[in-house]
């Protein structure tokens, strides 16, 4: 073991700084640390996770180089950073390169490593600090989402708002609006025992559970909570054994008033692959899209990143980038840290040049209308002259039938529904819906009426 690796971690900084210069060297390494040092490994502790990715990105070769000059060998490297600012309670280690591993994780540990009859809810929250009311950008496209999720986190336990169901797309900020309701629930009660846990390590914890055959444990562990985060819900399709461990932790804390908040792409109906019974809870409460950032909010949302990195926007810059992305708060974010880095780096103002050259890569093309299926109910039934309430009659009048079958396979084709979805939203059975889809394919191939039809429908729907 070299006891002296604080000595040689700062030799090492030196060559960093001499190859990246003073300005870049002080954003990203004057807050590094070494932490310890054995087995060839030096833990590092930055600030947050965010850095780990900026030195996996961008540094990672020239540390290595800097670590093997001094070292005089490889030397590993491992990050460690606090999930909750100056709480070394909720330190998190990952190995580097940062997709690899996490090493220490508070919740699986609290939750795995402790005896059955011990284990109790003290554990890390996994809340990011930052991610609170505060700091979160409110405009008239998403005022409505953000006053409930307030409501629920001034006065948690009601019943009306139980649970809430958040869903919108990517990046539009409902990780975040969940953590905040987590983050003043602890405010105000700081013995409140809250749990912010994506799906997939629900996922993680359920399927270790089932090796060890602690299925019970594992449910009572979770039913011990006052508040439960869910983040990316999507991730429980057709995992209908995870569903059901789900199933009585919701019944227990729903039925005594505690907290149950869902994110999720889509709204439950579009839920596809998790049983019908558990949808419906989750239509109990409240459900509320969150829609992407109109152009007003974009420029609130920038205006406000770009202080918080210590960068003056001009109003020409934050318009054209207001006017480019397409309402993705993490694409703003990134863009902001591309200008931040590439301003420090070439030494020059914040400028429209440099601007379009960060969003260079990051912008997304504009994807395709979202389609769902009352969309194509009313178009559908638009073009053959119906009423849509004819559509979910029980009627085989010719025109009805022939909507129908139309009406299933253009959401067969344009939605995530599976066929027994589409069936129940048209009150008809699985195999009704099959023979519905094939047929109209039978039909495309040879006939040139139905052809135009679906081809006009489609044109509308796009």
């Amino acid at each position: 073991m070299d006891n002296d690796f604080k000595l040689k971690w700062s030799k090492c900084l030196e060559l960093i700084k001499a190859n990246i210069g003073d300005e870049r060297f002080d954003v990203w390494f004057s807050e590094t640390t070494p932490e310890s040092f054995s087995d060839d490994t030096i833990d590092l502790r930055v600030p947050s996770q965010f850095y780990v990715e900026i030195y996996e990105r961008d540094f990672i070769n020239l540390i290595r180089a800097a670590l093997r000059h001094v070292f005089g060998r490889e030397i590993n490297i491992a990050y460690q950073f606090s999930v909750i600012a100056n709480d070394k309670k909720s330190d998190v280690k990952m190995e580097g390169p940062a997709h690899a591993k996490i090493l220490k994780n508070k919740l699986v540990q609290s939750y795995e490593n402790a005896p059955i009859q011990n284990r109790t809810p003290n554990f890390d929250p996994q809340l990011v600090s930052s991610l609170t009311f505060e700091n979160y950008c409110v405009g008239e496209s998403n005022r409505l989402p953000v006053t409930i999720a307030e409501f629920i986190a001034n006065n948690p336990g009601q019943a009306e708002f139980n649970p809430f169901f958040l869903y919108g797309n990517v990046g539009v900020g409902k990780t975040h609006l969940a953590q905040a309701i987590g983050i003043r629930i602890k405010e105000k009660n700081p013995n409140a025992k809250v749990l912010y846990v994506p799906v997939k390590q629900f996922q993680t914890l359920y399927a270790n559970a089932t090796i060890k055959k602690e299925i019970p444990a594992f449910i009572n562990w979770f039913q011990q909570m006052d508040v439960l985060l869910f983040d990316d819900l999507q991730e429980l399709a057709h995992k209908p054994g995870t569903a059901e461990a789900l199933f009585p932790i919701f019944n227990h804390l729903q039925q005594n008033k505690k907290n149950l908040i869902f994110t999720c792409d889509r709204p439950p109906m579009e839920l596809d692959g998790i049983a019908d019974r558990l949808i419906d809870r989750f239509k109990w409460g409240v459900t509320e899209r969150l829609p992407n950032p109109d152009y007003e909010l974009r420029k609130k949302i920038l205006a406000f990143k770009a202080k918080k990195n210590g960068l003056d926007l001009p109003e020409e810059v934050t318009d054209i980038i207001a006017s480019s992305v397409n309402g993705s708060v993490r694409e703003m974010e990134q863009i902001v840290m591309r200008m931040l880095t590439r301003s420090i780096v070439k030494n020059v103002p914040i400028t429209i040049e440099l601007a379009r050259e960060a969003m260079v890569d990051v912008i997304k093309k504009p994807e395709k209308k979202t389609i769902n299926f009352d969309m194509i109910v009313e178009t559908t039934a638009e073009h053959f002259n119906l009423s849509p309430d004819a559509i979910f009659s029980r009627s085989r009048l010719r025109d009805i039938a022939d909507a129908r079958q139309v009406i299933m396979y253009l959401t067969h084709k344009h939605t995530r529904l599976s066929s027994p979805a589409i069936g129940h939203k048209l009150n008809r059975k699985h195999a009704t819906v099959l023979h519905g889809i094939n047929s109209i394919k039978d039909r495309l191939s040879y006939s040139k009426e139905l052809y135009e039809l679906i081809n006009s429908i489609e044109t509308d729907l796009l």
